[in-house]
């Protein structure tokens, strides 16, 4: 294959372990997003190999920093360089793992077209002795480039595995296969001799999906309420409602259900006529949230199977669109 035939992918880099650098090879302690993405490529001669890419550095920071202003600055240049370059084969984002399945959900709900979008990282700073860093980036991008990875929206890739932004999530402090997406399983592999897929997300996203931000100001204020046994939800309620807060995801206990003291606090809400939002999802990790009709009654929505994280984006953009009750309970549905 001759270089001019390589498929060309755009690499946007916001920091993250990926980018890290320590003192040590041995160390676990390290500073993340110290180095650059160009410094990135430049150490993965391997890409040359797989794709023509340029790269643009859109922020260098840890991803437990990653904020709102960062995803519309990613959403706006995604947008750009897939309309200003026809010819662009996909995108690939490297990103801290921490918040990493938060940003891949946004962008799936954001980004309007249909040629892939690659969030990658490391669990393993690029100091490491043994850096899980270069392998992933080399296959994000032949993700990227891959005409198959089409029309499936955001992808996370890591650990050779290829996952769907809406199922994602982190589940290890430290492995390198902490990226799992539960019950429903990865997509498809990133090996050695292809890129292969074997199922595909059935749930709204990129082009399907109703969600833009260019109109949109700043989101409402969305918040999470962590259920347990005896927990205040009074206290953090009322105080997150003063601050301006508009929606509220519960994580529930088992199959998301509410304790009796978290029921009156949202009837209390209602019979205050306040238009305040509530989504239940679980704490649990896999298995969906059913409507409930004692729930349902109170107009609390169920969040499907969606983490309380990513329920809470949703929360977010659906608000921001002015969605109603029957319009939230349809947005959970089908996205």
């Amino acid at each position: 294959m001759s270089e001019k035939s390589l498929p060309r992918v755009a690499i946007l880099a916001t920091g993250g372990t990926i980018a890290g650098r320590a003192g040590s090879s041995l160390s676990h302690e390290y500073k993340a997003g110290s180095a650059t993405g160009a410094e990135l490529v430049d150490a993965v001669p391997e890409l040359a190999r797989v794709a023509d890419v340029q790269v643009e550095q859109v922020c260098n920071i840890a991803s437990s920093n990653m904020g709102f202003a960062v995803w519309r600055s990613l959403v706006a240049r995604i947008d750009a360089l897939f309309t200003d370059d026809p010819g662009l084969a996909g995108i690939v984002v490297t990103h801290g793992t921490n918040t990493l399945e938060e940003t891949a959900y946004f962008l799936n709900l954001t980004v309007r077209h249909d040629r892939p979008v690659v969030l990658v990282g490391s669990q393993r700073p690029a100091t490491a002795l043994s850096p899980d860093g270069p392998l992933n980036l080399v296959n994000a991008v032949r993700v990227a480039a891959s005409p198959d990875s089409r029309g499936r929206g955001v992808l996370v890739m890591l650990n050779d595995e290829i996952n769907a932004a809406r199922d994602v999530t982190k589940t290890n402090t430290y492995r390198v296969e902490t990226f799992r997406s539960g019950d429903l399983g990865f997509l498809g592999y990133a090996d050695a001799d292809t890129v292969a897929y074997y199922r595909w997300p059935e749930k709204r996203h990129t082009i399907h999906s109703e969600f833009a931000t260019g109109s949109v100001g700043d989101l409402p204020k969305v918040e999470i309420v962590f259920g347990y046994v005896e927990s205040d939800a009074q206290v953090v309620i009322d105080a997150l409602q003063a601050a301006g807060t508009r929606g509220f995801v519960f994580t529930g206990t088992g199959a998301g259900m509410l304790s009796d003291v978290e029921k009156a606090i949202v009837q209390a809400s209602r019979d205050r006529g306040s238009d305040l939002a509530f989504v239940r999802s679980n704490r649990l990790g896999n298995g969906r949230v059913l409507p409930h009709k004692e729930h349902d009654d109170l107009g609390i929505v169920a969040a499907d199977n969606l983490n309380p994280q990513k329920a809470r984006i949703l929360l977010m953009l659906a608000l921001a669109h002015a969605a109603d009750l029957p319009a939230l309970r349809r947005i959970f549905a089908q996205y």
